[in-house]
């Protein structure tokens, strides 16, 4: 018979250098739709992390109430061996962690003062993109990226993608440049009939591999993919088979600051880009800025910006943070933040009443249906 108090839930901690301990690890759910991360030391050091799986607020709660009764004593300076212990657990939860632990002047230093970034336009069913494409070029942005289509079966009309073509010619009339996100709603027939008629733009452009190693050899677009993927291992197939340009790992999905930094680095062994996907909040943002600074092969950041996730709430990207200023686009860039841990300062109190206010409300991602009732990427 296995005689269970000789067993204890986790891994003991290793030892550390100097001493630190984790004193506390707090959630906060925060509209529109992000969870928060505090981590406080036994010093008195504050980290703020990210742990969003949109949609699955509770499934990552409930992976902190695991990670309270592991964590609160460890080192706080031992971030991989807290990393090793647990990366096989919900990712988003052990990035809340990790962003919370990591600073950027670990990463290795500078490789660059500033950092390119892209906005939203569109919506999730584009649409009116011309407009927002000016919006954003006057707010500083020298590019933008939207949804390529709207809701298709396997088989649409190809009428349903020549708008996608004029949409993307509505967008370069001004010029700026346009990445355009497939999104996961279109299948590998309807991806080919596009990407042809996509040639003379020039557009960035996931999935399964040998299918789209075939796309890539049909195609001098750049293909971009990632955000679904969470961890080197999962990464590298695609990097093996040369079917991509560029990998756009998601920090507060693919395990932090670490695990997204160690994504960048092998990405780079094979000549691939990284563009970081982002569309949650600030820390979120704040926390690739570092990843951004230190890589050599960092491309660009997505910006969650008056981004239609956020439209009618009254947070956005940047409601937490006390200096607002900090994140100001100019000419396409953001300058690199020079602040301690991440460089933001988060408002607590405001983080504190706006998840009061919605401690009963968890955000969930819509269910789109076809005319035959099935279901379809959102």
């Amino acid at each position: 018979m296995i005689q269970r108090s000789c067993y204890r839930k986790g891994l003991s901690a290793i030892s550390a250098t100097t001493s630190d301990k984790i004193k506390s690890i707090e959630t906060s759910r925060v509209p529109p739709r992000w969870l928060f991360v505090k981590v406080e030391t036994e010093t008195g050091i504050v980290g703020w992390g990210e742990a969003t799986l949109e949609g699955h607020t509770e499934a990552v709660e409930g992976a902190f109430e695991d990670f309270k009764e592991r964590f609160i004593g460890w080192e706080a300076a031992n971030i991989e061996d807290i990393y090793q212990s647990v990366y096989q657990v919900l990712m988003s939860a052990l990035a809340g962690l990790d962003i919370a632990l990591v600073v950027w002047q670990l990463l290795g230093g500078k490789v660059r003062d500033r950092v390119a970034v892209y906005g939203w336009i569109g919506g999730d069913r584009p649409k009116d993109v011309l407009r927002q494409a000016q919006d954003r070029k006057d707010q500083g942005f020298t590019a933008v990226k939207m949804n390529a289509v709207q809701c298709l079966g396997w088989l649409a009309s190809p009428d349903d993608l020549k708008a996608t073509v004029e949409r993307i010619k509505d967008v370069r009339s001004i010029s700026i440049d346009v990445g355009i996100d497939f999104h996961g709603r279109l299948q590998t027939a309807m991806a080919k009939q596009l990407v042809r008629m996509l040639e003379p733009y020039h557009p960035l452009l996931p999935g399964h591999i040998n299918e789209l190693s075939k796309l890539y050899q049909q195609t001098t677009i750049p293909i971009a993919l990632g955000e679904r993927l969470y961890t080197r291992q999962m990464v590298r197939p695609y990097l093996e088979a040369g079917c991509i340009d560029i990998i756009q790992p998601d920090i507060s999905h693919s395990g932090g600051i670490s695990e997204t930094k160690r994504i960048a680095t092998l990405a780079e062994t094979y000549d691939v880009g990284v563009a970081a996907h982002l569309v949650l909040s600030a820390i979120s943002f704040a926390a690739s800025l570092p990843i951004a600074i230190s890589s050599p092969n960092f491309l660009i950041c997505e910006m969650s910006w008056k981004m239609h996730y956020n439209l009618g709430s009254d947070y956005d990207l940047f409601s937490y943070v006390k200096d607002k200023d900090v994140f100001k686009a100019t000419n396409g860039f953001v300058e690199a933040l020079s602040g301690p841990g991440l460089g933001i300062e988060i408002d607590e109190d405001l983080v504190r009443k706006a998840a009061a206010e919605t401690k009963d409300f968890a955000w969930r991602n819509p269910v789109w249906r076809g005319p035959d009732g099935g279901i379809r990427e959102w």
